[in-house]
């Protein structure tokens, strides 16, 4: 059985005082854990010494949202997953779409980044999912499948096996419109598929994760499907009664 994971992306949002105040407000809830859940918390590079000191002792674990290719270097402005290490940081976000539309950021550098992340230890959280336009050509399946071969490609499948994936289809995340419970569980379904091609086993345990709009209100309902493992959080996880809500949710 696979366990659920639940993790909190603040994104650029908060500054000391608001974190300080969202966190102490998880804590009450979160702190002794949720059985069968993985909690994760993902601030903004500067805040991550904050909340590990806020959490520390707590069923809650630290993670950060990118993470550069290399250990050490003339990389201004970059974060070496070496750091994050030290940081006691145990997840990173690679691919995020904001990153990939934004900053474009192409298959190979997330999937560098993705090998980076493993090589320090830490569990990359990769992201995968399709604009409004590709769903719209029926061209979904076929994005994700490139995004995820780019990994599998160059780390092998076995890498997944401590790894997350997060299906996030851009046209949901922000923008208050979630995919259908049939649509994530299909795409859900269909992730699951492509890795089973090549490895079975790898893909019944590999947790795969909901991101786009995901609220107290379809958590239960998206968290119930066969192949849906729990969320990437986005806005609703920067009020801590409506993360601790989702959190619970998890059947």
């Amino acid at each position: 059985m696979r366990r659920a994971l639940v993790a909190a992306n603040w994104k650029m949002h908060g500054n000391r005082n608001f974190i300080r105040e969202l966190v102490s407000g998880m804590m009450p809830a979160l702190a002794g854990g949720v059985n069968g859940v993985d909690i994760v918390l993902c601030p903004p590079f500067p805040y991550l010494q904050m909340v590990d000191a806020m959490i520390r002792g707590a069923e809650i674990v630290l993670g950060a949202q990118d993470i550069w290719t290399e250990d050490s270097g003339p990389y201004t402005g970059e974060v070496s997953g070496a750091m994050l290490a030290d940081f006691k940081v145990r997840y990173v976000i690679v691919g995020h779409s904001e990153r990939r539309s934004l900053i474009a950021e192409s298959d190979q550098l997330v999937a560098e980044k993705f090998c980076s992340a493993q090589q320090c230890g830490l569990i990359p959280v990769l992201c995968v999912g399709e604009t409004l336009e590709e769903r719209d050509q029926g061209h979904a399946e076929l994005v994700v499948r490139r995004q995820l071969s780019a990994v599998i490609e160059r780390t092998g499948v076995a890498s997944l096996n401590k790894a997350v994936i997060a299906y996030e289809p851009v046209w949901a995340i922000g923008t208050g419109r979630s995919a259908s419970v049939e649509q994530a569980q299909e795409m859900h379904a269909a992730i699951r598929q492509m890795i089973a091609l090549q490895d079975d086993e790898i893909a019944q345990s590999v947790q795969i994760i909901y991101g786009g709009s995901v609220s107290p209100e379809n958590a239960p309902e998206l968290f119930a499907q066969p192949d849906i493992d729990g969320g990437l959080v986005g806005g609703a996880s920067l009020n801590a009664d409506l993360f601790v809500r989702i959190c619970q949710s998890v059947s």
